[in-house]
């Protein structure tokens, strides 16, 4: 609608929504998690519901200022039967800061809210950081092998923080979301690892296996989420100023079997996971090749 303006205009009134919008909702969801902190189960779980409700209209003016400045032809594949009322874990590529705005674009009132695993310096971030507290968004403190080898007490910590977190989740639908990479894709990322994958980073299966040994069978199905940017991959700045013109995702949906879950820390299952793992990004490493070379006939 305001795809007129200037670039730097249209960032830069974008970003004052975004932020304007940030602060609407941070009051009534600071209000909640406070209530939320009365030790009474019932209680807890009704506000959940509430806290949730409010990030869902706060992701969803999000995605009204995004339609106002952007100008994007969405190319989408595999969001039929999807459901509010499942749990899922959800599994993406990671390229830009741009794709939890993209995910969030996609998937907000077609699934449970996303809530992702933060590293637990980002609870400082103004304003931000309270509000991932404030819903229930896992933080997390991984121990490098030199902090493991001074002390080997930590061993398992990060196991135990996992499951702590993911105890949250067991009483309302909600989708887990895991960029299995780690980190943002870049070429020299890619180079220094010596990726077999064409388009991607090595994946990092321990997260996504203590994701599914704390929660179990309670949740009822994997995404697997391929993002493609046809032009370039976008920053966060050319996403919300509409620099961005085309976006290519496909979704697949996949079960969660029981070879699936176990102990991490049994080598035979280690092994048999990661192979598993490895071959899921075989496969979307072949998508986004395909969908590179359709962009290009």
């Amino acid at each position: 609608m305001l795809y007129f303006l200037p670039k730097p205009v249209r960032g830069a009134l974008a970003l004052l929504l975004y932020a304007l919008n940030t602060l609407f909702w941070f009051l009534p969801l600071m209000l909640l998690a406070v209530l939320k902190l009365l030790p009474v189960k019932r209680w807890q779980a009704w506000l959940t519901y509430l806290l949730d409700a409010i990030a869902v209209a706060w992701i969803s003016m999000n995605n009204v200022t995004t339609r106002l400045f952007t100008r994007i032809h969405w190319q989408v594949e595999g969001m039929d039967a999807l459901s509010r009322k499942d749990w899922y874990l959800l599994l993406a590529n990671h390229q830009s800061w741009a794709d939890i705005l993209v995910l969030q674009n996609l998937f907000n009132r077609r699934i449970p809210f996303l809530k992702f695993f933060l590293k637990k310096e980002l609870l400082y971030v103004p304003f931000m950081g309270l509000a991932w507290w404030a819903l229930d968004f896992p933080f997390m403190k991984r121990y490098s092998k030199a902090e493991l080898a001074k002390k080997p007490e930590l061993q398992g910590k990060d196991i135990e923080t996992t499951r702590k977190a993911c105890a949250k989740f067991r009483f309302k639908p909600v989708t887990v979301m895991n960029f299995v990479e780690g980190t943002r894709f870049t070429q020299m990322k890619h180079d220094k690892q010596q990726s077999p994958y064409q388009h991607l980073l090595k994946p990092k299966a321990g997260g996504v296996a203590f994701v599914l040994g704390a929660m179990g069978h309670q949740l009822h199905k994997i995404l697997d989420v391929t993002i493609h940017y046809p032009e370039r991959i976008p920053t966060f700045w050319d996403y919300i100023s509409g620099a961005v013109h085309a976006i290519n995702v496909k979704v697949r949906v996949l079960p969660i079997t029981d070879q699936l879950l176990g102990d991490y820390q049994d080598p035979a299952f280690r092994a048999s996971f990661q192979q598993w793992v490895n071959e899921l990004w075989q496969y979307k490493d072949q998508q986004l090749q395909q969908m590179a070379a359709e962009q290009e006939s």
